[in-house]
């Protein structure tokens, strides 16, 4: 055992000596080196170590690169968006002009529906909770003057993430941009909003038949951009455990696998196209060993279960996002302090890239000036705290490795569970996507994350949780917030534009490409949708035509109403 640890020792130093560095101060404030990473004592014997490891290398519990942050820090992320895309446009230059290294869009509740803004079912609802994008035309405004060929980004939507993935590919076609070469994050997670969010258009089947063309499509054409993320924020935020959301968010990206294998892809190849998308909520300890657990359950999968042979596609890459249930409309001010305790968690558990969310957002959209103290919260913990010194720091605490373990062992049994609920009737995808769709089927992971955020509220009631501002601690001399407000004029102004647009373009055009989309929809055996899609964009078809389009064949989703 202690041979095995010496000889993980070497393999680590080696692989850490080859790899390029940063030009930075890797000292403590008072001027102290510090190790690049830290193990067992030579010559020790640590029972279980494997499970450990060293950093860069299988079963990547302590990180997938050997010189972790040292060699490149998180990316910094700001999820924004709002009104128009003119006004979300400024809003991106100013997270970019303030030290943002990529964008991530949100997107109103009619786009996120697939609806357009002049949709009766968009009245009040348009540029409220993230941007209108109605059409590729929208897509040049939000994007106008930031090369989309040098900068990634992230887009957090599902439902109709195909549509507007499209029409961000005809925006980056109108600057010139090499699609090849295009790098970013298209979430596209369909089971999880049947699962918590509750954001899709159709049935499963049509979903996964879209995601699956998608995962063809990128692996083909621009091999540096990610189809999926899959998301466990949205299943943590409305009221699972963190064991609930590691294991329903990796049962997910199993199925994907399933759906890749199923379309005859290879493993090596798509794999390292899924990236994750996780909440950091304010359980410190907890959440970091979520993070360890997940990289490691996850390689395990891929090389034991799917057969993945290259490291790359046994990687877990990882966004995070801080927890907006944490936050709190009483004493605002406090969600700095939980913002900046979580991140801190997302960043000692290794976290790819990360979000930091604005003291104001349990009230509204962020102002600029909470926008820049979320952006300055990560760049303190980057910059001033040394936690980007040393690789996986907390590797090796009694407390944070019995914690990874009893997470890994808490997935272990819901996957179980998964596979035992869809072996009645087996799925042609897959074993895990059979157990997930017999669960949504059944309202199993809604009851179950039901049954969790019903305890925690008890727990709450009872003062057997705390928070403070709202049961402990409440007296204050804090006075209101200025939020931002989305006036009504936003609406009415894009619905102008919308319509003048449908008036300048060419109608014909738009018809035949919609023609031709839905004569593909129709016909299972007509190969990849994605082109058909894109050519609607580029006539400048709607986003709630071509969604509307696809509907006439796919139908309409409705959940069974349980009690």
């Amino acid at each position: 055992m202690a041979e095995d640890i010496e000889a993980g020792r070497a393999r680590w130093q080696a692989r850490y000596d080859a790899a390029r560095k940063r030009d930075a101060d890797f000292s403590t404030l008072s001027g102290q080196q510090v190790e690049p990473v830290y193990g067992p004592p030579p010559g020790a014997r640590v029972p279980g170590f494997e499970r450990i490891g060293w950093p860069g290398e299988y079963p990547f519990t302590r990180g997938l690169h050997p010189t972790g942050y040292r060699g490149r820090t998180w990316t910094i992320r700001q999820f924004a968006g709002f009104g128009n895309a003119v006004q979300t446009n400024e809003r991106y230059k100013m997270i970019l002009a303030s030290g943002g290294g990529g964008l991530s869009v949100a997107f109103d509740m009619p786009t996120l529906m697939g609806r357009d803004s002049d949709d009766p079912h968009s009245l009040g609802e348009v540029g409220h909770c993230g941007v209108a994008v109605d059409s590729a035309a929208d897509m040049d405004v939000l994007f106008d003057g930031i090369p989309l060929g040098d900068i990634t980004t992230s887009m957090t939507i599902s439902g109709p993430a195909i549509p507007i993935f499209c029409m961000y590919l005809v925006a980056a076609e109108r600057q010139g941009a090499d699609i090849r070469t295009l790098n970013g994050t298209l979430q596209t997670d369909i089971f999880k909003e049947y699962i918590a969010q509750k954001e899709w258009l159709y049935p499963p089947e049509p979903h996964l038949r879209l995601i699956g063309d998608l995962m063809e499509y990128c692996a083909e054409n621009i091999p540096a951009f990610k189809p999926l993320s899959v998301s466990g924020y949205h299943i943590r935020e409305a009221g699972a455990t963190a064991a609930q959301e590691l294991a329903f968010t990796l049962a997910d990206g199993f199925g994907y696998v399933e759906l890749g294998l199923s379309r005859g892809l290879d493993v090596n190849t798509f794999a390292p196209g899924l990236s994750f998308f996780f909440d950091a909520h304010i359980d410190f300890f907890e959440e970091v060993a979520k993070f360890r657990a997940a990289r490691r359950i996850w390689a395990r999968w891929m090389r034991d279960h799917f057969g993945a042979t290259s490291e790359k596609a046994q990687w877990l890459r990882f966004h995070t996002q801080t927890a907006g249930v944490s936050l709190t409309a009483q004493q605002p001010y406090n969600n700095v302090v939980r913002t900046a305790v979580e991140a801190l968690s997302a960043v000692l558990g290794g976290t790819n890239s990360l979000h930091t969310n604005a003291l104001d957002e349990t009230l509204a959209l962020p102002t600029e000036q909470a926008a820049e103290i979320a952006l300055r919260t990560q760049q303190v913990i980057m910059e001033e705290t040394g936690v980007t010194n040393v690789v996986d720091p907390l590797g090796g605490s009694w407390f944070v490795e019995a914690l990874t373990d009893r997470m890994e062992e808490e997935a272990e049994r819901i996957f179980e569970h998964i596979l035992r609920m869809g072996a009645a009737a087996e799925h042609t995808i897959g074993p895990v996507t059979s157990g997930i769709l017999a669960g949504i089927e059944s309202g199993w992971f809604s009851s179950e994350i039901a049954e969790s955020a019903f305890s925690y509220q008890r727990a709450l009631e009872k003062d057997d949780k705390r928070i403070v501002g709202v049961n402990r601690h409440t007296a204050t001399v804090s006075g209101e917030l200025e939020i931002l407000r989305v006036g009504h004029e936003v609406e009415h102004e894009q619905r102008r534009a919308l319509a003048a647009r449908r008036a300048a373009r060419d109608q014909a055009a738009v018809d035949a490409a919609l023609a031709d989309l839905l004569a593909a929809v129709r016909d299972p055996a007509s190969g990849n949708l994605i082109p058909l899609i894109l050519q609607a964009a580029r006539a400048e078809a709607t986003l709630g035509e071509i969604c509307g389009t696809m509907g006439q064949e796919f139908g309409e989703y409705t959940e069974d109403p349980r009690f």
